[in-house]
């Protein structure tokens, strides 16, 4: 993630899987680019998920600057499943995204949570954004079915693993249901699953009649996913040669939409036309 202050600070901040006891744990860190572009100086670590959880998966790992200045970092459940109950423990990092200020320090405290922890019950964030408001906005990976689009506010929980739109992969139900008094409901959710991954809500400086449309990439079915609110988050599904698996997309500073293409290593630039 490249903050606001870059021009100044020349910062660039990492998430990353970190080797513990027993497994590996998603964690964050930052450094300052060097004159020549080649190495980041002065790397720390600022904040790393507590030993605890195993398994090597559903790391989340998505950077978002809020507004004003702070970090948000998602992170998945560890791949824990539907039996586990990690998300749902504010004690625990797993299944939760996390605020944090930019010296590493919790920005968010909730009473008897893990310092730093915003929301819960997540399964695995794959993409985070802003929108044009400023409102924290994620997509995570269900099972199969109910991949999902959130709205992110202080303490809420997101259900994982008590209530999905999916099954497990076994055909079992998972935990009780598609809803339960005190946990939220998506936005929006995907059955089948397409594996979403980057989120991007669109400005709409190229294409005014796309403002505020969400644009996801999907790792399995490979396209690039176009909701609308204003027609009930309709979605328009952008395949090309190009779209591959689309593990991330960006609004660039001309209104340009720029999309990372894993199924070939290549990003590309799609120029919006109405």
């Amino acid at each position: 993630m490249i903050p606001r202050d870059f021009a100044a600070t020349r910062e660039v901040w990492l998430s990353f899987s970190q080797p513990q006891g027993g497994g590996a744990g998603t964690a964050i860190g930052r450094g300052v680019l060097s004159a020549d572009g080649t190495s980041l100086d002065g790397f720390e670590t600022l904040f790393a998920a507590p030993e605890g959880a195993g398994g090597g998966r559903h790391f989340g790992s998505r950077i978002v600057e809020a507004p004003d200045g702070t970090i948000f970092l998602t992170i998945g459940d560890r791949g824990t499943g539907p039996g586990g109950m990690q998300a749902q423990d504010v004690t625990r990092p797993e299944g939760k995204i996390i605020h944090l200020n930019r010296d590493g320090t919790a920005a968010t405290e909730l009473p008897g949570a893990l310092p730093g922890v915003y929301s819960y019950g997540h399964r695995n964030p794959q993409g985070a954004t802003l929108d044009l408001e400023g409102n924290l906005w994620a997509v995570e990976h269900g099972a199969q079915g109910g991949d999902e689009l959130n709205r992110i506010t202080e303490g809420a929980n997101y259900g994982w693993p008590v209530i999905s739109y999916g099954i497990n992969y076994n055909g079992d139900r998972i935990g009780e249901g598609q809803a339960k008094d005190g946990m939220e409901q998506p936005v929006f959710y995907w059955d089948p699953s397409i594996a979403p991954s980057g989120l991007m809500i669109y400005s709409g400086a190229l294409v005014p009649t796309w403002a505020g449309d969400v644009f996801t990439g999907s790792l399995n079915t490979d396209f690039l996913s176009r909701l609308d609110p204003d027609a009930g988050y309709a979605e328009e599904r952008i395949a090309a040669a190009e779209t591959g698996r689309v593990r991330d997309v960006v609004e660039a500073p001309d209104g340009s939409i720029w999309f990372l293409s894993v199924f070939n290593e290549t990003a590309y630039r799609m120029a919006p036309r109405p």
